[in-house]
């Protein structure tokens, strides 16, 4: 056989290597490390711990007519105005509501030091009909002549 039949029948199987394949899937290509930066977290912030502080002291209402209610306990109120409409009671805090045919009262009760009986720190007054604020002492005054 001639040299050059020989090398051309040697070059056939190299050149069909080369060659498509039949196959639908395509070729996995292997992962190469990224050259860019990872992808940053999420930023994540930071929970403080909780600071436990005692409640601050409470500010006292004063007002011409409101003297005998002002700095009384619940048991005084109950004998000056009777039972009250409502008694909600929030933590230390207490809330006392009185109706009367011409306003309602809401008093508010705070503890003068924590630990303390609650007190009346703090008076608002409302007409019945529409919710209006109204004159705080004449709205005493009115409960306490009932």
């Amino acid at each position: 056989m001639p040299r050059k039949s020989m090398l051309l029948l040697a070059l056939i199987p190299a050149l069909a290597a080369c060659g498509s394949t039949s196959s639908s899937r395509p070729k996995a290509v292997p992962n190469k490390p990224s050259a860019t930066r990872p992808a940053p977290r999420p930023a994540m912030t930071p929970v403080r711990p909780a600071v436990r502080t005692p409640p601050p002291t409470a500010r006292i209402q004063s007002l011409p007519g409101l003297e005998g209610v002002i700095g009384s306990n619940a048991p005084e109120l109950v004998r000056q105005f009777g039972q009250p409409r409502l008694d909600v009671s929030e933590g230390d805090a207490r809330k006392l509501q009185y109706i009367g045919t011409a306003c309602v009262l809401d008093i508010f009760l705070y503890p003068a030091q924590p630990g303390r009986e609650p007190q009346a720190t703090y008076v608002e007054a409302r007409r019945v009909s529409d919710g209006q604020e109204v004159d705080r002492a004449a709205c005493v005054a009115a409960l306490r002549s009932r």
